[in-house]
């Protein structure tokens, strides 16, 4: 069986890392969101079942469909959105059940109408690659900052990084975190009183549809979802030269948002970062190969999802520099092939650096994160510059 045949070890140690870095980096703020509205703590295990399901499932079906890889996440900035609505819009657990369907909803149609393609396939190539660049680019200085906090821990992790990358490429990432949990476990630093062994099971919330949380909550969690998620993970798929085809994607996660919205699974997008894990060269030196690092990616997630609190609660024995100092290693090959197509043709170049540097900063306006603004802020210097040179470039 030719899925067999491309399974690697590296590929799995890819996908180990993307639900490592995925879940350890944002799942708090999706436990926060979770209280906010009010739920029990039985909803909020429910939330980590539907969203690990709804995740492990499109991203096993998605990359086996087109043998690529292709990670989906959970909405972080949409659980800030949460977070945030709960607080001065007195949103409750049912309202937002419904505004969660009400987003999916936007988010199917977006597919089925071929919306967000076109939008997409406007964006140059530059502005795609600068935008996930400069996405990625925190995570390898957060690596190195980490230093400061665990100088032996993270010294050691980057040895081995290097040593890895010259004698054995496609292992040098499995080879860091290995040195890194020895590391911490030697220190002390695994925390392993964190877990605490349970299954988790769904809880049905009944949806209440109000104008109140469609105004307040779908829409700005289907603005956040689309601009700040969909849009650097297709960006982060056609700077590693996929060409999936973007709308059966967003239907897709759409869809499953739909389906598991009652218990929990408030917005499904595109991985953008995690996925570059698994698209990385790291994950396997034959780019036909990597997709099965995002499906291992989704068998860990419905493991997450099965076991809810016990596996999140294993990804948070890890300290954070070690997390910190695999997720940014692993990306630094994107990082530098995002960076080169980025600013190798001169026409494109400035335009590009300013998507990078935009996006880089973390800029947030009117609840919608740097991602986006950075694509803007590329495209009209790229507008502005052929304007004033009369010509057209490609």
């Amino acid at each position: 069986m030719q899925v067999l045949k491309d399974l690697s070890l590296s590929a799995m140690v890819a996908g180990f890392v993307a639900v490592l870095v995925g879940f350890t980096s944002s799942v708090a703020l999706v436990f926060q969101a979770a209280s906010a509205l009010g739920a029990t703590p039985a909803q909020t295990t429910s939330w980590i079942w539907a969203l690990g399901l709804g995740m492990g499932a499109t991203s096993i079906v998605l990359s086996l469909r087109f043998r690529q890889p292709v990670l989906t996440a959970w909405s972080t900035p949409g659980a800030a959105v949460l977070a945030t609505a709960a607080t001065t819009n007195g949103v409750g657990m049912a309202e937002a059940t419904g505004a969660f369907i009400a987003c999916a909803l936007l988010i199917t149609l977006c597919g089925v109408t071929g919306l967000f393609a076109r939008v997409m396939n406007r964006i140059p190539g530059a502005i795609a690659s600068a935008l996930l660049a400069g996405v990625l680019a925190r995570f390898g200085m957060e690596a190195f900052l980490a230093l400061q906090s665990q100088l032996g821990l993270v010294l050691a992790m980057l040895v081995a990084y290097l040593v890895g990358r010259r004698g054995w490429p496609r292992y040098a990432v499995p080879g860091v975190l290995a040195v890194g949990i020895v590391g911490a476990s030697a220190l002390g630093e695994l925390r392993w009183s964190a877990v605490q062994w349970s299954l988790a099971w769904p809880v049905w919330t009944t949806p209440q549809f109000t104008l109140a949380s469609f105004i307040g909550v779908a829409l700005p969690l289907f603005v956040v979802t689309m601009a700040s998620q969909n849009l650097p993970g297709v960006a982060a798929l056609r700077a590693a030269g996929y060409d999936t085809p973007v709308s059966p994607l967003i239907t897709w996660t759409g869809l499953a948002t739909l389906v598991l919205a009652p218990f929990g699974a408030y917005a499904l997008n595109l991985a953008a970062i995690t996925a570059a894990i698994c698209m990385s060269p790291q994950a396997h030196a034959d780019p036909r190969r990597r997709y099965m690092a995002a499906v291992a990616a989704g068998v860990f997630y419905l493991l997450v999802g099965l076991v809810g609190g016990a596996v999140v609660g294993l990804l948070a024995a890890f300290p954070k520099e070690l997390v910190l100092a695999v997720a940014g290693l692993a990306l630094l090959g994107t990082i530098g092939t995002g960076l080169a197509a980025a600013l190798k043709d001169e026409p494109h170049r400035e335009a590009a650096l300013i998507t990078f540097l935009v996006t880089l900063s973390g800029l947030t306006l009117w609840g919608v994160g740097s991602a986006f603004w950075g694509v803007v802020a590329g495209t009209l210097a790229l507008m502005v510059q052929h304007y004033r040179a009369g010509t057209t470039r490609s």
